[in-house]
Order: C-alpha cells, then structure tokens, then sequence
C-alpha cells in the first residue's frame, strides 16, 4: 500500500487508492490512472480503519436510538394501558302508577222549601180583630183553645180547611184526627187575617189525647199555612 488516494468523480472527496466505491457518496471509483491493481482485499492502512469503525459506530449508535425510540412509542395500544373499571348499573325502580282521583258524587242539594204565604197562632183569646192576644202553643185542660191565621195575600176564598195531625216522636206525621174536608170554615176571599175560638182544650185532650199536633190551612186543596201546639194533661 502507498497510501495514495483517488478523488471521487462524483463528490470530489478523497478516497484510497484501493476503494472500489466512494466511501462517502457509494459510486464507483474511476481509476485516476493505470497500474496494477492491488491484491490486498482487505485495508490494513489506519486512515481506512478509522472509517470504518467510525461507520459501524454510526450504525450502532442508529441501532440503538432506534431502538429507544421504539421503546417510547409502542405499537400496540393496550400496553401500559388502565383496565377501566366498570361502572354499576343503576337500577331504576318504577314509580308505582298514581290512580286518578274519583271525585265523590256530588250530593243533589235539598230544595229550599217555599215559605208558605199564612202564618198560624195559637193562644187562649182573641182581640177585635180576631187575632191572637196571649200566643201559646201548650195547652191544659183549664185553657181554652184560640188560634188566627194571617196571610201575606188575601184567601180568595169564601172556605177554608183546616187538618190537625197528630205528630210521631220523630216529628213525622201520625193519625189523621181531623181533615180538611170536615172542617170548612167560612171567611172573606178579600181578607188576609182570621180567627177562631174553638173551645175548651180539654176537649181536644179528651177526644185526641195528649201530644204534639199540627194545624195545617188549605184553600181548596193547596196548602197555605201551618203550626204546631201540644196537648198537655196538666
């Protein structure tokens, strides 16, 4: 070896004179000149050493950070990876489904009773014109028996009708004792007050016992007036 070198055609870098490639570029080297060429297949030259363990040193450090680089971003994308924990399931109970409210019938209102137009009172005399002095509505046997009936319009009869019933303790009515048709009594159709005095209660006490009772007025078969009064032993 003579230690000569041959300048690449191609890069223009220096090359051994041995070098069948550039070393730097890889092309093949034109000899500059003729001669023999050499036998030693191997360089043994220290310039030519140094290039090559400094492209092997190349090759290994790129080996290496290659290979750290590979380390830093894996291929597979489970590695290094949280299993996720899975959450519970919730379990929604049903709200229990709400019956709509049934309004509660309606109770048919009573209806408002009509006042009747005549008024009854009961008492022991009558003043002169004829209506009750000293009102009552027991009576003994020592009392005498007197009523009026004063109406709001005039009869518009010539007849009345009187009917006492005798009362039930519930306050229903009871026997008939007298009714309309037996005791007609005579009046003014223009005139809105009567009375009458009907005698000794004892009688009534006597005939019908002791009790409550009601008087009820008609004019014809319509019912005008009403009142209550109790027959009392003593």
């Amino acid at each position: 070896m003579t230690g000569e070198t041959v300048d690449c055609f191609n890069c223009g870098r220096p090359n051994p004179e041995w070098a069948q490639v550039c070393r730097s570029c890889g092309v093949p080297i034109r000899p500059a000149k003729a001669g023999p060429a050499s036998s030693d297949r191997i360089p043994t030259d220290q310039t030519s050493l140094l290039s090559i363990a400094a492209a092997l040193g190349t090759i290994l450090v790129a080996v290496i950070i290659g290979l750290f680089i590979a380390g830093l971003n894996p291929t597979d994308p489970s590695v290094g990876l949280a299993t996720p924990t899975p959450e519970p399931t919730v379990e929604v109970t049903p709200e229990p489904s709400v019956a709509p409210s049934i309004a509660p019938p309606t109770a048919t209102p009573e209806p408002t009773p009509v006042p009747l137009p005549a008024t009854v009172v009961f008492g022991t005399t009558l003043d002169e014109n004829r209506q009750v002095l000293d009102p009552t509505e027991t009576f003994t046997p020592s009392m005498t028996f007197a009523h009026s009936i004063s109406s709001s319009e005039p009869f518009g009869s010539d007849l009345i009708g009187e009917a006492v019933v005798r009362l039930n303790e519930d306050g229903t009515d009871g026997e008939t004792i007298v009714n309309q048709a037996q005791n007609q009594l005579g009046v003014d159709p223009a005139a809105t007050s009567i009375g009458f005095v009907a005698g000794p209660a004892s009688n009534f006490i006597r005939d019908w016992g002791p009790g409550v009772y009601v008087l009820r007025v008609y004019v014809g078969d319509t019912l005008i007036g009403e009142g209550t009064f109790r027959l009392a032993e003593g």
